[in-house]
């Protein structure tokens, strides 16, 4: 009986051991590089980004020099994009633009980049009741804006520079409604200088925005307030040559 028992205890345990390290075998440890590939390629298609990310990161930890690795840096950058980690997005977009300079795909690491600024500050919460967009905060907004410029620049013919120039002037209108945001805060409690400095700003880096006719209307108010009428007047020449029916109702007898 005791024997039995013994035995029943040993069978016990080593089904209990065998168990265990079938739950701990890795189910890719003898994939090649190349099936990793096409299996990270086939998550990111059926949408299971997590499950991409998994695979991309295992290629790179085991085949860090071979092909579908080099390839695998710039698309797990896409995988945690739509993953909805834009940090660690970022960090591999940077990455394989420091690894891969010359990369015939560089062009489109600059496009990703953007996208994944743009969206950086978009929290759940936001997707479902979106907020004011002057109120979003301006420093992704304002790296998207980089980022598809260096596109723009240094790949003037890709494939992705058109959609890149359209996002630009989106962004542009966006980051001097903000600035007009600032402005009217401004206003609203007398600082003139602060509230005149950001319609400048507006005018001097984002020509050409919808914002620009508010601009100036703002620098004029605001540096009357300053008895700067020189300058209150440089700004109103400027609105009356290119919005007369904003200024009309600016003039000093008004």
């Amino acid at each position: 009986m005791t024997a039995l028992r013994s035995a029943l205890i040993v069978l016990f345990i080593t089904v209990l051991v065998s168990g265990c390290a079938s739950l701990r075998q890795d189910p890719t440890q003898d994939w090649s590089a190349s099936q990793l590939y096409e299996e990270a390629q086939a998550a990111l298609g059926r949408g299971n980004f997590q499950q991409a990310v998994e695979y991309y990161e295992i290629l790179q930890a085991r085949f860090p020099f071979g092909r579908h690795a080099q390839q695998g840096q710039l698309e797990i950058a896409y995988a945690y994009y739509k993953a909805q980690e834009p940090e660690m997005a970022l960090a591999a977009v940077d990455r394989f633009l420091q690894m891969n300079p010359r990369h015939p795909h560089v062009d489109y690491a600059y496009y990703l980049r953007g996208l994944i600024n743009y969206e950086r500050d978009q929290s759940a919460l936001n997707r479902w009741f979106p907020q004011d967009q002057a109120r979003r905060d301006p420093v992704p907004l304002q790296q998207a804006f980089e980022d598809f410029g260096t596109l723009v620049r240094t790949f003037p013919h890709s494939r992705y520079a058109e959609d890149a120039r359209q996002r630009m002037v989106h962004l542009r209108n966006q980051l001097a409604a903000h600035e007009l945001h600032v402005a009217d805060f401004y206003m609203r409690r007398g600082a003139w200088l602060a509230a005149a400095q950001r319609g400048r700003y507006v005018l001097e880096r984002y020509a050409g925005a919808e914002a620009v006719p508010d601009a100036l209307e703002i620098m004029v108010k605001a540096y009357r307030q300053l008895h700067l009428d020189d300058l209150a007047g440089d700004a109103l020449r400027v609105l009356a040559l290119n919005f007369p029916e904003r200024a009309e109702r600016l003039e000093p007898d008004t």
